[in-house]
């Protein structure tokens, strides 16, 4: 979105110093800042102000500041965040078209990154990039939506009551999906019931004249029907939407014939794994809220790929198969992620585990109960700096790489577990060339 530095001054009620420019977009990463962005310095573990050269030198258009401005053209505000939230006010209402909320335990990036390619097939679609889901990223996804865009996509996290309800306010979504509700952030919520409490307060959010979109897979997701004023849609088992003849290829991606409305049509996914079948079910069921045709959305998803270290699947200079999910890690995503392992053609499985984190009292039966899951479907665990699995741990990836021996095309290795595991490195070291 385009603002002027005096717009943005009116808007975040802060004093502009310096020329007044047009700022396209925000930034609050230079790292990653285009020229002409609005840079917003974020106070948190680093002070984003401690940046704002750099910004400066990259060629920002203004940036908001609490600070004394550094020159170039500023924007003085009490608190920057406060202000990038009464920014994505102003965006929010100046879209005229549809807002699609996204949130459940597992699941969201996925469905948001699906979702795009639906819409996208029929409509100009805008999504959070990554997982740009909190305080920060919902903003960000609303003020960096191109011209022209006509639905954005946006993913909704929560870490505790009342989060989803915020960020409800600033993006007023018309469309709202929930994709499950599990024992995630359990730390912080202290129970599934409070999970799925805090999820339906998009459910509740959504007007009456937009879409709620449920998975009929999950209980306590299937339950938020009641709490909606606006009519439900459901995907899955006996759902509106629905998948039959399910068929993985060599590579994990699946094929299935997708019900609606007593209608059969073909789908082929790019991506990979089970699971994707019913992510992309509220995908398509997403598109059709907003006017796509449904055969328009499944040509969509024919090109759709999703954000990194996802189910990603590459190959060992000598063949193996390795499948990255190293973004984030929970009982329901590794349970998932592992029977997709086990669907793979091999002669060996490993499952290179870190840490499941943010479960609370849940930690150690979730982590033995993967354990078991392994044992089950006859995968090697190689538990990463994790001991609740209850097996030899690996402190380091040499160790990993050790236990596994020569890896070659009969053998799959999958890996997994959340970020603070930083596995995604192990994977690049897996599939880098000999040196």
């Amino acid at each position: 979105m385009r603002l002027t530095a005096s717009d943005i001054a009116t808007i975040t009620g802060g004093t502009l110093h310096g020329p007044d420019a047009e700022c396209d977009g925000v930034s609050i990463d230079t790292r990653t800042i285009e020229r002409g962005q609005l840079f917003v310095p974020i106070v948190d573990a680093r002070d984003g102000h401690d940046f704002v050269p750099i910004a400066i030198a990259a060629g920002c258009g203004a940036y908001l500041t609490e600070r004394t401005p550094l020159g170039g053209t500023a924007v003085v505000v009490p608190d920057t965040s406060t202000a990038l939230t009464a920014l994505g006010h102003a965006a929010r209402s100046r879209h005229d078209g549809p807002v699609i909320g996204i949130t459940g335990s597992v699941g969201k990036t996925s469905v948001k990154d699906l979702a795009l390619a639906a819409v996208g097939a029929g409509r100009p679609a805008h999504a959070s990039e990554r997982s740009f889901n909190n305080e920060l990223g919902v903003p960000l996804t609303l003020l960096n939506a191109p011209e022209g865009t006509e639905v954005l996509i946006v993913e909704m996290g929560a870490r505790g009551t009342g989060h989803i309800a915020e960020l409800c306010a600033i993006a007023r979504p018309d469309v709202g999906i929930v994709t499950h509700v599990g024992a995630v952030h359990t730390s912080e919520f202290g129970s599934v019931e409070a999970v799925a409490e805090a999820k339906s307060e998009l459910i509740r959010a959504l007007p009456e004249s937009g879409r709620a979109i449920l998975n009929a897979d999950s209980s306590l997701v299937l339950a938020m029907r009641s709490k909606s004023a606006a009519p439900v849609l459901t995907y899955g088992v006996g759902g509106d939407f629905s998948a039959i003849d399910v068929s993985l290829d060599a590579d994990l991606r699946p094929s299935y014939q997708l019900i609606r409305s007593g209608r059969s049509h073909d789908v082929t996914l790019p991506v990979h794994g089970t699971h994707q079948v019913s992510n992309s079910l509220a995908a398509v069921a997403a598109a059709e809220a907003v006017g796509v045709p449904v055969e328009t959305a499944i040509d969509g998803l024919a090109h759709a790929s999703l954000s990194p270290w996802r189910m990603e699947l590459g190959r060992t200079p000598e063949g193996a198969v390795v499948i990255n999910d190293a973004y984030n890690a929970n009982a329901l995503s590794t349970e998932a992620a592992l029977r997709s392992l086990a669907a793979i053609d091999a002669g060996r499985r490993f499952a290179v585990l870190g840490l499941m984190a943010e479960l609370g009292d849940h930690h150690d039966d979730d982590h033995r109960a993967m354990a078991a899951l392994c044992d089950e479907l006859g995968i090697r665990l190689i538990a990463f700096r994790e001991s609740a699995y209850g097996v030899d741990v690996a402190d380091d990836f040499d160790q990993v790489v050790e236990r596994m021996g020569h890896l070659g095309e009969t053998d799959a290795v999958l890996v997994k577990g959340s970020r603070v595991a930083g596995l995604e490195r192990l994977a690049a070291r897996l599939l880098a060339p000999p040196a």
